[in-house]
Parts: C-alpha cells; sequence; structure tokens
C-alpha cells in the first residue's frame, strides 16, 4: 500500500515511511492511495477485537497481520463499551485506557509501530494538543527508549484535571504551556516540520492525529461498535475538533461498514458546518468552550474528507454532515442524559444532543464518548450539581506538580526551546 501526500502527489511514502516522517513535503497529509472494501463483512465481525483490527490494518497499511497482530494486541488491551441509552440511542464509551480518552487507541498503536520500526535512532516527537491528545501521547510514550516527546498545549484552556494528568511525568515527556490558542500550538509544530535543520537534528515526528497511524487505528473501533449491534446499520455522531475520529468514521464506510450517515457535531468554533452550509473556508479566531479538547477552528483533518468525497465522486455536503452545539446546549445535554441514567462529559453530551436532534424514528444512533466525564467534574457539578468520584488515574495526579515550561505562542520561542 503506497500513502500519498494530499498536498503533493509526487511525495510518495510506504506506510512506515509515512509513519517515521508524520507530515508530507510542504505540510502534507498522507493518506492510502485506496482505501480497500472488506470481503466477507460478516465473518469480519465476527472476529474478536484485537484480531478484527489486525486483519483491516493489514488492509490499510500493506503490513501483513502476524506483524500488526502483537503490536494492535498490546496497544488495545482495554475494554471498549457500547452502552444502550435509551431504546435507540447507544453510547462508544471510547475512553477506558489509561489516558481516559479515545485517543489511547492511536496513540498506544502509533508508539507500537514506531518501536516495531526503530534502527535505533533518536526521535522527537513533537505534538500539539487541545486537552486529550497530550495525555494519550505521554503515557503511549513515557520510558520508551530513544524517544522524547514535547507536547504543546494552550495554557489556561484546558482543565486542571486534564493538565495534571500528562504534565506531571517527566522523565522523557516534556511539557510546554503556550500563551495562546490551540491553532497558534498546532500552527507552531507545523512551522517545526518545515525546518530542515530541526527535522534532522532531533528526528522529528508527530503523533497528533495528522500522523496516519493515529488516524487508521481509529477505524477499528467503528467496526466493534457495529460487531455489538449485530451488524445492524447505524447513524454515527462524533465530537469533532480537529476531525481526525471523524475521518476514521468515513474511512470505516468507506471500507463498506454499514453507516446510515456520519454526522461531526462541533461546538461554536464552527468552521466546517459553516463551509458544508455555504462552502466559504472562512475560519474565526478560537473561542473557549466548555468541550475544550474541541476548541479548533482550523482542523487539520479535514483535507482527508474531503479527499474521500472525492473518491466517492459525492459533494462534501452530501458525504458528511456536520452541526454545531452551543455551551447552554451542551450543559443541558449532561443533565439531559444524567435524567435518563447516563453520565457524560460535554464533548460527548454535546455529541448525544446533535444526534438526539437528527435521529429519524426508524434509526438506530451511536454517539461516541471520547472522554471520561471525571477529567471535566467541573462542568459536570455546575450542571447537574453532582460531584463526580475520580478514578484512579486522575486520583494519583491530582495533588502532583504540574512540570510544564511557558512559552509565548511565537516559534522562535519554540525552537529555542527544542534546540536547547
Amino acid at each position: 500500500m503506497q500513502f500519498l501526500n494530499l498536498s503533493d502527489p509526487t511525495d510518495t511514502a510506504s506506510f512506515e515511511q509515512a509513519v517515521r516522517r508524520g507530515l508530507g513535503r510542504g505540510q502534507g497529509l498522507y493518506f492510502p492511495e485506496s482505501i480497500p472494501v472488506v470481503a466477507e463483512l460478516d465473518a469480519l465481525l465476527d472476529l474478536p477485537f484485537a484480531e478484527r483490527s489486525a486483519v483491516l490494518l493489514a488492509e490499510l497499511t500493506g503490513l501483513d497481520v502476524a506483524t500488526l497482530r502483537p503490536i494492535v494486541t498490546t496497544a488495545f488491551d482495554f475494554p471498549l463499551e457500547l452502552i444502550a441509552v435509551d431504546e435507540r440511542v447507544n453510547a462508544l464509551e471510547l475512553f477506558h485506557g489509561p489516558s481516559l480518552a479515545f485517543k489511547d487507541f492511536g496513540a498506544r498503536f502509533m508508539a507500537g509501530c514506531l518501536s516495531a520500526f526503530s534502527d535505533g535512532s533518536p526521535t522527537t516527537i513533537l505534538t500539539a494538543t487541545s486537552g486529550d491528545t497530550g495525555a494519550a501521547v505521554a503515557h503511549a510514550f513515557h520510558g520508551k527508549p530513544g524517544v522524547e516527546a514535547v507536547i504543546l498545549y494552550p495554557k489556561g484552556r484546558i482543565t486542571p484535571l486534564q493538565e495534571k494528568l500528562f504534565c506531571t511525568l517527566g522523565g522523557n515527556i516534556r511539557t510546554v504551556a503556550i500563551e495562546a490558542d490551540f491553532d497558534t500550538c498546532q500552527a507552531m509544530v507545523k512551522q517545526a516540520f518545515d525546518d530542515e535543520e530541526l527535522r534532522t537534528r532531533l528526528g522529528l515526528n508527530s503523533a497528533n492525529s495528522i500522523n496516519v497511524a493515529r488516524l487508521l487505528a481509529q477505524v477499528c473501533y467503528y467496526f466493534e461498535a457495529v460487531a455489538k449491534l449485530g451488524g445492524r446499520e447505524a447513524v454515527f455522531c462524533v465530537p469533532s475538533g480537529n476531525f481526525g475520529n471523524v475521518t476514521a468514521g468515513c474511512v470505516a464506510r468507506a471500507m463498506g461498514l454499514p453507516m446510515r450517515r456520519i454526522l461531526a457535531a462541533t461546538n461554536i468554533n464552527d468552521t466546517v458546518p459553516r463551509y458544508l452550509a455555504d462552502g466559504q473556508w472562512a475560519p474565526k479566531d478560537t473561542v473557549a468552550t466548555l468541550s475544550n479538547a474541541m476548541d479548533i477552528s482550523r482542523p487539520n483533518n479535514f483535507p482527508r474528507v474531503e479527499e474521500l468525497a472525492r473518491r466517492a465522486g459525492t459533494p462534501i455536503s452530501a458525504f458528511i454532515d456536520s452541526v454545531a452545539v452551543t455551551d447552554a446546549d451542551t450543559t443541558a445535554a449532561v443533565g439531559a442524559l444524567h435524567e435518563k441514567g447516563y453520565l457524560a462529559d460535554p464533548h460527548s453530551a454535546l455529541a448525544w444532543r446533535a444526534l438526539d436532534a437528527s435521529l429519524g424514528d426508524d434509526e438506530t444512533g451511536v454517539f461516541a464518548c471520547t472522554a471520561h466525564p471525571a477529567k471535566f467534574a467541573e462542568v459536570i457539578e455546575e450542571a447537574i450539581g453532582l460531584q463526580v468520584p475520580l478514578p484512579d488515574a486522575l486520583a494519583q495526579v491530582r495533588d502532583l506538580e504540574v512540570l510544564s515550561a511557558t512559552i509565548p505562542g511565537d516559534f522562535t520561542a519554540l525552537r529555542g526551546l527544542l534546540m536547547d
């Protein structure tokens, strides 16, 4: 399987090369040259999650199942639950990994791939996070020999518990609070990849969903959701910031997974919903919201969605739908779900709100639950007056010191830190 740089089709790579490079020439995203349609879908859905995932990823990457099986088995060694919220709607819980967020699937798979592909050269993982990616990357690479991770995040724009989960590890994990928004952090990472001296000297790689290993790993849990539904076709709603998670859903659909449709739910950072409505790509300044991991105005993965729509010969507005949800509606959704007996974090509740508003009477719905509610205890307590018990992963870091450096949102400052 060849991987194409969507910004420069002359820049091609194998899966291993694409994973090791992170970004292609001109900050381009790597993407499979074709999406294989799975054969014998029913037999595939009958397989256990890890074994099915190895088969799917072999199809998508060109690696053999025997190579992928131990990587996948180690990466996906935590539960994945599908919980019925009512007779029509199901919560796909993706937050049972070590960092309590869906990012664990992609980050751990990528870490396993890099270990398998390593030639012993030092590697620096440079990543931006709007909240959850940082913790997933930090835990996936913590203590890995020959790897240093540098994680940028917008200062004051993630919750205290999100920050404690990855900014207290130390060792080979360096965390940097940027005095700007996530879009600035993401732009600084891209600038670093355009700096040939930095790339060469530090062996730069990225573990954001711009790295194709992160993206493809997420395809697997859509198949698991449909398997748990007994093969039934569903409407999927995905809380969307950088659009990696929903891109993975679109890939799963292109592979033949039964999906009635797929809905990307954003907060009021609504670049994509406006674009699908009027055809104008017009990002605004990023606004801080209760669903802070989605506070992104320039979603990096959207070119991959557009590429899939182009290959399908479908207008982008017909290929995927997207709707924005306000903070007020998000808070109301947390309360409404709690009345149904289900406790959801603001990102997941936002997705349920969008799904509930669009689901037909004859449709089955699945909304992606992307983070453990305890990571957003302050929001939930304000919404429903309920204190959320902390799982061990958060209780153990709650009182630890944050080890982050702080720099302005300026690439020169980041370059100096990296070269130090």
